[in-house]
């Protein structure tokens, strides 16, 4: 298993703001998207072309072993 520090889709996760919706890029590489609602970031996703983007809701606190 690699590192947290080689895998893109935690160093993305840590970057994500909490509290929020985001949408990762189909390889889970990049945050493509944030925003307040579902239907917001979804809408962000269509602008940008992101056709399979996948969407998760942020805690408003990460703990220390979530990401």
């Amino acid at each position: 298993m690699p590192a947290a520090a080689d895998n893109p889709r935690i160093e993305a996760l840590r970057r994500a703001p909490p509290d929020a919706w985001i949408a990762l890029s189909e390889d889970e590489s990049r945050i493509v998207a944030t925003g307040n609602t579902y239907e917001e970031v979804v809408q962000k996703c269509q602008e940008a072309g992101v056709e399979e983007p996948v969407l998760i809701k942020t805690p408003h606190n990460w703990l220390s072993l979530s990401v």
